[in-house]
């Protein structure tokens, strides 16, 4: 059992019924700063000048390599919590040192766009049942859907490997001109900045239950929500099932959140952040 009460009221605008407002597949990204990744704050350029210092001292040049530094830096740096305040401020996540996996995933995207990296969110309404391992005493109270904002970051074809859709270009161009094998750059999401994982050689696929989240796994094994195929028949990785919408893609996540609210409606957020958002993931519910 699921719950609609603390939820807004949600119009579904998928790329079909967004009209003229942007062809499907063809929404662009940015490296501009927003009112949620203020990549222009103090604590944000802090931290980009630690992303480039540690990447220099590991010999990562590429912006890929870059952007496994800085994963692996709010690893450690931002606690994972249960935060339900999708729209924070990036500078304030820093500020708190914790964050939900929405959050920390806004600061990397933070981060990609101070080092010019372009960045868009897809969309993605996941069935409230996955989180149940997390809350199996408070399942009544789990929404019934998730609003989720799955990053994507445009990369260099021989850089991005490949695309948004697990095989080409985010779009369905393959990241190189076929005329002149020229490497152009392709959308690539955020579970597949690491390259190479499986989950029969990574402990198994994500289980969204302990300390690991979204967040961590994504560098540990392989996460999809578009199986079968990307998946290679690796079912682990398969987090198609829960998916019950894909909203498609938007410039950034304030575009998003700004067209579908959050997961939440005003009140509930507004007597659960205080404790949600400091209830570390994994902690006994």
């Amino acid at each position: 059992m699921t719950s609609r009460l603390l939820m807004p009221v949600r119009t579904v605008l998928t790329d079909r019924t967004r009209g003229a407002e942007a062809p499907a597949g063809e929404v662009p990204g940015s490296t501009r700063s927003t009112p949620i990744l203020d990549r222009e704050h103090p604590l944000v350029t802090a931290l980009v000048a630690r992303v480039l210092r540690e990447s220099e001292a590991r010999g990562a040049v590429t912006d890929r390599a870059r952007l496994q530094v800085a994963h692996g830096i709010l690893v450690t740096a931002v606690r994972p919590v249960y935060s339900v305040e999708d729209r924070r401020r990036v500078s304030r996540t820093l500020r708190l040192g914790r964050g939900s996996c929405s959050q920390r995933m806004a600061v990397l995207e933070a981060v990609a766009r101070s080092l010019g990296v372009e960045t868009r969110v897809r969309g993605l309404l996941v069935d409230g049942t996955f989180w149940y391992p997390r809350f199996p005493k408070l399942r009544a109270f789990v929404p019934e859907e998730v609003l989720l904002a799955w990053p994507e970051f445009r990369l260099d074809g021989a850089d991005g490997n490949t695309g948004a859709d697990g095989h080409t270009g985010a779009d369905g161009d393959t990241g190189a001109d076929a005329s002149t094998g020229a490497d152009e750059s392709v959308w690539v999401p955020i579970a597949e900045l690491f390259t190479g994982l499986g989950p029969a050689e990574h402990g198994g696929g994500f289980t969204n239950s302990g300390a690991e989240t979204l967040f961590e796994a994504v560098a540990r094994t392989t996460v999809d929500w578009d199986a079968p195929a990307a998946c290679a028949g690796s079912a682990p990785c398969d987090l198609s099932a829960h998916l019950r919408t894909d909203l498609g893609r938007f410039s950034s996540r304030d575009e998003l959140f700004d067209l579908h609210g959050q997961t939440l409606c005003r009140p509930a957020r507004t007597l659960a952040e205080p404790v949600l958002g400091r209830w570390s993931a994994g902690a006994a519910a």
